[in-house]
């Protein structure tokens, strides 16, 4: 069972992906976005932000390196309803393969996408400037934090993708998402944040991810926050999975 799954699902992400390299478009939102972002508030507001010593590059790269993320996934739920639309679910219904193989796909297709996305993002934050104190075992750390967020997020792009009623629908749930980090750590300290909008920021997922990945990125030791950044990847991941399938069982019933 687990090599047809393997199979079936390694051979519809290849569709998936192929797809990806001949959209553009989609390439150049998912990583031109948050470069231009990273440039504009490194070099037009950076030195009006006081983080300490550090340079301003290495507080910012974070917080965009999770909107990289959540502006990626927009796309998966994207993929998934035009998939839906055009029939190719039922088709592949027909066909004996899997039955989640094709949804499977569209997660693989989102982890693959993304983690390019991520690893150019951070191929220009460090000509802009960004070092890291980090060894092996903190960049493992990194990724993992980062394949763990992004899995989180691709699951909840799936519930949007299976369930809305418009193309405009299916991308919009990832606005909050992209904007979330602009209340958190990610670009300023909490510190400076007036008192019910520094609670929100505190006490948000956003602020403990990035402030795992800022310390991990560091060298520094880490702090509780890694375990309540885990707690919310694990926990939003875990709710937005049985949402997904559920919706999905609904959707091929």
């Amino acid at each position: 069972m687990s090599t047809y799954f393997f199979t079936d699902v390694g051979a519809l992400a290849g569709r998936t992906l192929r797809h990806i390299t001949r959209s553009l478009d989609t390439i150049i939102t998912t990583v031109l976005t948050p470069i231009a972002m990273m440039v504009m508030f490194v070099y037009v507001f950076g030195g009006a932000i006081d983080t300490g010593a550090d340079a301003y590059v290495n507080y910012l790269l974070p917080g965009i390196l999770l909107i990289t993320v959540a502006s990626g996934v927009a796309y998966t739920a994207f993929r998934i309803f035009m998939d839906l639309k055009s029939g190719i679910f039922e088709r592949f219904q027909s066909m004996p393969i899997i039955r989640s193989g094709v949804l499977w796909a569209h997660v693989v297709t989102s982890l693959v996408a993304n983690l390019i996305s991520l690893v150019v993002v951070v191929g220009v934050a460090l000509l802009m400037g960004f070092r890291s104190d980090a060894g092996v075992l903190d960049w493992l750390a990194v990724a993992g934090m980062l394949f763990l967020f992004t899995l989180a997020l691709t699951w909840i792009a799936v519930i949007p993708g299976l369930s809305a009623s418009t193309v405009e629908g299916a991308g919009a749930f990832a606005y909050p998402l992209i904007f979330l980090p602009f209340v958190s750590s990610a670009f300023v300290p909490t510190e400076t944040m007036p008192g019910p909008v520094r609670w929100f920021a505190e006490h948000q997922p956003v602020t403990s991810i990035v402030d795992t990945i800022r310390q991990l990125f560091a060298g520094q030791l880490v702090g509780d926050d890694i375990w309540t950044a885990l707690a919310w990847c694990v926990g939003v991941l875990v709710v937005a999975y049985a949402f997904a399938m559920a919706a999905y069982r609904r959707k091929v019933a």
